[in-house]
Parts: C-alpha cells; sequence; structure tokens
C-alpha cells in the first residue's frame, strides 16, 4: 500500500491508496455537507442535491450518465448523512479514469427547473417510505429531540414542508457555497495511476472557483428530554435512547466502538443475553455514531409493548452496572475480535476501503493506514474504556418512543 496526495490551485484535495495487488479501483468525491449545514428553510436540500447530481449536465442526460455507468460496469451510488455527501464507484483499473471523468463532469450538475420539480416528488415519496419504517422514524425523531436546538439535530431528509417550499435558486445558491472545490476531497483505493488521476482531476475541476464553506463546531450533551407518541399502525413498541459520546477527532472513539459491540452487538453483547435471549426484545442493538465536534450513542428496542417497562428497567441496569463495575477483559477482547474481523474483512476490497480513507481525511487531514486502525483497536484497554463510561454515562440518555395506542 502506498498513500499520496495532492493539493490543487483552488484547494481540492485528491489522496490515494494505492494496491497494485488489488483487483479493481474504488473513486469517490466526498463533500463536507449535509443537514447540519442547512437552515430551516432549506432543510432536506443536501439529500435533494444528492439526487439532483444524477440528473446530468449541460451536455448530459440523466438517460446519458446511467449509459456511462453502465458501459463501464460500475458498481456506482451516492449517500447524504448528517455531514457529508459522497458518490462513488467501483471498476476495474482500466476504467477508473472515464470513470473520474463522468464524475468530475456530474460535479458541476446543471440543476435544471424541470428536473427539480420533478424530483421534488421523488423526494416526498421517498419520506413517506422511512416514515412506513418506524425503527429509522424511532430514530430520527430521538436524534432530533436529543440535539435539541444543535445543528447535528437537522433532519436528513427534511419534511414534506420544507421539500415543498424549496426553490431551484435556493438549492443553486447552497451548491455554489458547499460544493466548493476547498470543501470537497477526491479519494480513490485500488490499482490506479495516482499521477494519471490527477492530471485529469486537474484538467477537469482545477478550475473551480474556492468559496467560503463554514461549519458550527461545538459540542452537545443532550437535551436528555423523554416523551412517546403512538401511531395506528404500529404494533410493537418501538424505543431509541440516545447518550451523548466522544467526536470522531478524538482518539478515544476506538474505546467507544468498542464499548457499543460489548452492550449493544446483535450476537453475545449484553443486550443480547439480557434481552434478546429472555424474549423480553425481537431487536436490541447499539450504534456508535462519531460526528465533527460530538458524537452519540443510539440504543434501538423493538419489543411487545407489555414487556416494554421491563426493557427500560433492564437497560436502566445495564447503564447501572457499567457504571458500577465497567467491563472485563474477556468481554473487551471478543468486542476487539468483532470490530477488528469487520475493518480487515471490509478493507479487502478498494470499495468497502475508500469510505473509512475519504472520510479520515475530510474529518483530521490525516491519513490512517488499516494498520493504523487495528492497532489503535488492539491498544484499548479496560481502563480506557471504564474512564469513557465515566466521562459519558449511559445513564443520562434521551428517550423517544413510538407504539400502538393503548
Amino acid at each position: 500500500m502506498e498513500f499520496k496526495k495532492k493539493v490543487l490551485d483552488n484547494g481540492l484535495t485528491i489522496i490515494g491508496e494505492v494496491n497494485e495487488a488489488a483487483l479493481s479501483a474504488a473513486v469517490g468525491f466526498f463533500c463536507k455537507t449535509g443537514s447540519r449545514d442547512e437552515t430551516a428553510e432549506i432543510s432536506g436540500v443536501s439529500h435533494f442535491l444528492e439526487h439532483m447530481m444524477f440528473k446530468g449536465t449541460e451536455k448530459m442526460s440523466a438517460l446519458q450518465v446511467n449509459e456511462e455507468f453502465d458501459h463501464l460496469g460500475a458498481k456506482f451510488n451516492a449517500f447524504t448523512s448528517e455531514e457529508n455527501t459522497v458518490y462513488y464507484a467501483a471498476v476495474l483499473p482500466e476504467y477508473l479514469q472515464e470513470c473520474s471523468s463522468l464524475w468530475s463532469q456530474l460535479m458541476r450538475p446543471s440543476l435544471r427547473d424541470d428536473d427539480f420539480n420533478i424530483e421534488k416528488n421523488v423526494i416526498k415519496e421517498e419520506i413517506a417510505m422511512y416514515k412506513d419504517l418506524p425503527q429509522f422514524d424511532v430514530m430520527d425523531q430521538c436524534r432530533a429531540l436529543h440535539f435539541k436546538g444543535h445543528p447535528c439535530g437537522n433532519s436528513v431528509l427534511g419534511t414534506n414542508e420544507s421539500i415543498d417550499a424549496l426553490t431551484a435558486d435556493q438549492m443553486r445558491e447552497y451548491f455554489g457555497h458547499r460544493y466548493a472545490p476547498n470543501n470537497m476531497i477526491v479519494a480513490c483505493c485500488g490499482n490506479f495511476d495516482f499521477d494519471g488521476l490527477c492530471s485529469l482531476v486537474d484538467s477537469a475541476c482545477g478550475k473551480w472557483t474556492s468559496d467560503d464553506a463554514p461549519r458550527e463546531i461545538s459540542t452537545c450533551a443532550g437535551s436528555l428530554e423523554k416523551t412517546r407518541q403512538t401511531k395506528d399502525t404500529l404494533v410493537c413498541e418501538h424505543i431509541c435512547l440516545l447518550s451523548g459520546a466522544v467526536s470522531m477527532q478524538d482518539p478515544r472513539r476506538y474505546a467507544g466502538s468498542l464499548l457499543s459491540m460489548i452492550v449493544g452487538d446483535q450476537t453475545g453483547s449484553r443486550y443480547f443475553w439480557a434481552l434478546v435471549d429472555n424474549a423480553l426484545a425481537e431487536v436490541a442493538a447499539m450504534h456508535y455514531e462519531t460526528m465533527d465536534g460530538t458524537g452519540c450513542i443510539y440504543s434501538y428496542f423493538r419489543c411487545n409493548p407489555e414487556n416494554a417497562e421491563k426493557v427500560m428497567e433492564v437497560a436502566r441496569n445495564i447503564f447501572t452496572e457499567l457504571e458500577k463495575d465497567g467491563v472485563n477483559n474477556d468481554e473487551l477482547q471478543k468486542a476487539k475480535n468483532k470490530v477488528l474481523s469487520a475493518i480487515t474483512i471490509k478493507s479487502e476490497q478498494p470499495m468497502g476501503r475508500l469510505t473509512n480513507l475519504g472520510l479520515n481525511w475530510v474529518y483530521s487531514q490525516k491519513y490512517r493506514s488499516v494498520s493504523d486502525d487495528v492497532e489503535a483497536i488492539k491498544a484499548v484497554t479496560v481502563e480506557d474504556v471504564n474512564a469513557l463510561i465515566k466521562d459519558y454515562p449511559l445513564s443520562k440518555f434521551t428517550n423517544f418512543t413510538l407504539g400502538p395506542k393503548a
């Protein structure tokens, strides 16, 4: 593996992890923008814009875009989160240059009014689809409640009302600031020619104009509010708990990922043995999310409404035990093995490695190899995890619940 980097005059950073033994290559454009960078007036614009990027350019229609990707045999897609919008593709090495050229063109889309008006309905259908998925809905609403008044609580999808009110001009203005080259990176992994990639990107993107794309960075302890909503269509109780945690820039994030595995992995965790194995909950899981300047830990439970109070009692008992006695060496080692397996298996293919490579640079402007992450996980001690529990007690949580009417 060899890491390489180049920064164009306009601030666009190109990074690459070259592996000549790989049988494929993956490339992505990482834009540091998401729902936390939006105002209430343009809620959902980042995700909406992601859709619009595939509608083509002044010289290329949406149909032609898809035909080009199909011609290359590319596995391509994009995603939008609270903090980033990422466009990526995996191809055979011989098609990496063409694929990178296509993405470079799409990063300067036409944003046509007709496409914008049609895509509004697609976005609203997606909002409706996720509202029909209670696991997503409860976590989305719990996040908004936890980060009350903080931009990390902004919804990625927005609402029907915000999407209806959004104008194409507002989207174009947002795009002009947030998709500035100094707010983006191009990352590539696998078997490819880095100098050739840089030459292509410089030619296609070197004349883009840089702009100011600030982001408010602040920690958030969480509102710690608790509420329950009912829905006629629900049969199960869907419970989400949100606790504060360390940020992506904090080296304790490795201890955080291991803690979430110990407590809430879907097999062999404390949640599993206390709740799932005892048939109190169908699902009991914990997920740790690092962000820019802050972080959070989600717990999600799905159970029979009759068991809801017992599930919450058991969860609180687990948190109390952790704060009193901490974790032990045996469960920490099991968690390390699971995390290390996930890291290494995912990184065996360039496409699996791309997201970690790109996002590590977005957040820290540093290169971290797979070996760096492996060693960081191995170095975490019981004392590290237990110190994190004391600094960020799981018992201090925001709670949002969706369930059927009594």
